[in-house]
C-alpha cells in the first residue's frame, strides 16, 4: 500500500514544512495562489503572538515521559523541524501544523513571574521541571527575549530541579545558571542529536545549530559540571538509525554522561509533513523508510500507545534497542540519567521582607 501525502511543493526558504495542511479541528484551510508556481509563492515571514496564560506549568501522568511537570515559555517552534511530534499543538490554536508552527510562534511573557509564583505555593510540592515538555526553549528568539534564562533564574533562586532538553547551542549562555543548580545535583541537560550529517540536519532541521555546534555545546556544559548526556531523537529508520554508533562516540568524546533514544512519530498531520519533506530532500530513501517504520509499528506510520509509542514493538524494535544499547556501551555511555534532587529546595525570602530569624536552642 501506498502512503502519498498531498502534491508536494518547494519548501519555504529555511522552513522545514512544504506547506500549511488543513487543521483537523477547522472547516477552512489555506489554499495557495492557483496564479503562482510554487516557488513564486510568497514565503512566511515569523510572526509572534502573545499568551498572557495565568498559568506557567503543565501536568502530566504518561509513562513514556521521565517528567511530571514541564514549563513552555513557547508554543510553536522556528526551528522548524521536519518531524516535529508537536506540529500538531498548533491545531489547538486554529492554525495549521505546517508553516504557522514554525513562523508563527507563541510568546509568554509572564512566564518568570508565574513560575516564581507557584514554585512559592504551599501548594508546590518539590520537583523536576522539564524545559521544554513540547517547543524548545532556546529557539532563535530566545536569544532576544531571553525567558528561558528568567525562568531558570527563578530555578536557580528556589534551588528546584530542571532538566532541560535542546538543540540549540544557546544552552551555553546559561551555564552560570545551570552550573549553580548542579552544586544541587538539581540540573541535567538533554542535547538532541538526530544526525551528524550537516547537509541532512539544514534540511531536516533548518533553524537549530549544527551537529557540530551541538557537541560543542555538550563540551561547554560538561566543563561546567553539568550532567549533560544526548538524546538521538528522533531516529529515523532507513535514514539516521546507521548513524548510532558514531553519534554516540562523538557525543561521548565531548562529554556527555548518558544516553537515550526516541523513534520518530508522525502524528496526526506530521505524516503527510514528512512523507512529502521525504519527496522533496530523500526521494530515494522514502520507501525504504516507509517500509522499516510500519516494521517498528505493526504495519501502519504512527502508533499512540503508550509504551510503544517512542519504541516502536516487535522484532524491529528490539533489533533498534539492542544496537543502541552496544553503541552506547562502546562509547562508554553507560551511566544512567542523573537523579535530580530537591533536598535543597527553599522558598525564599520576598524582596521586602527578611528571613525569619531562626531561634538560638535551649
Amino acid at each position: 500500500m501506498r502512503h502519498d501525502p498531498a502534491p508536494s511543493r518547494s519548501a519555504a526558504h529555511g522552513r522545514g514544512a512544504g506547506s500549511n495542511p488543513p487543521n483537523r479541528f477547522e472547516p477552512w484551510h489555506y489554499e495557495p495562489d492557483p496564479d503562482l508556481v510554487p516557488e513564486d509563492q510568497p514565503s512566511p515571514q515569523t510572526r509572534f503572538v502573545l499568551d498572557r496564560s495565568v498559568r506557567i506549568l503543565s501536568f502530566n501522568d504518561s509513562p513514556d515521559l521521565g517528567f511530571e511537570v514541564s514549563l513552555n515559555p513557547y508554543r510553536g517552534c522556528e526551528h522548524g523541524c521536519a518531524y516535529c511530534y508537536a506540529r500538531p499543538t498548533h491545531e489547538y490554536l486554529g492554525l495549521s501544523a505546517g508553516l504557522d508552527f514554525e513562523s508563527v510562534i507563541v510568546i509568554k511573557p509572564d512566564a518568570p513571574e508565574l513560575l516564581r509564583r507557584e514554585l512559592a505555593s504551599s501548594a508546590w510540592q518539590p520537583r523536576p521541571i522539564a524545559l521544554s515538555g513540547v517547543t524548545d526553549c532556546y529557539q532563535p528568539v530566545e536569544r532576544r527575549l531571553q525567558l528561558t534564562r528568567q525562568c531558570l533564574a527563578v530555578l536557580a533562586e528556589f534551588r528546584n530541579p530542571v532538566c532541560v532538553v535542546t538543540k540549540n547551542h544557546l544552552v551555553t549562555r546559561d551555564v552560570d545558571l545551570l552550573a549553580r543548580l548542579a552544586v544541587h545535583r538539581a540540573a541535567a541537560v538533554c542535547v538532541s542529536i538526530s544526525t551528524l550529517d550537516p547537509d541532512l540536519a539544514r534540511r531536516l532541521e533548518p533553524r537549530a545549530s549544527l551537529p557540530e555546534f551541538r557537541l560543542k555545546a555538550i563540551e561547554t556544559l560538561a566543563r561546567a559540571g553539568i550532567p549533560v548526556g544526548v538524546l538521538m531523537a528522533p531516529v529515523i529508520p532507513g535514514l539516521t538509525d546507521p548513524e548510532m554508533f558514531r553519534l554516540t562516540q562523538a557525543a561521548a568524546a565531548a562529554g556527555a554522561r548518558f544516553a537515550c533514544y526516541s523513534v520518530l512519530r508522525l502524528p496526526h498531520a506530521v505524516k503527510d509533513l514528512f512523507l512529502d519533506w521525504l519527496n522533496r530532500n530523500a526521494p530515494l530513501q522514502r520507501d525504504k523508510v516507509i517500509h522499516r517504520l510500519q516494521e517498528l509499528r505493526e504495519g501502519k506510520l504512527t502508533d499512540a500507545r503508550f509504551g510503544t509509542r517512542l519504541t516502536g514493538t516487535g522484532p524491529a524494535a528490539a533489533r533498534l534497542a539492542r544496537m543502541f544499547e552496544v553503541a552506547c556501551r562502546r562509547a562508554g555511555l553507560t551511566e544512567p540519567f542523573p537523579a535530580l534532587s530537591t533536598a535543597a529546595f527553599h522558598v525564599p525570602a520576598a524582596p521586602d521582607r527578611p528571613n525569619q530569624l531562626e531561634l538560638p536552642l535551649l
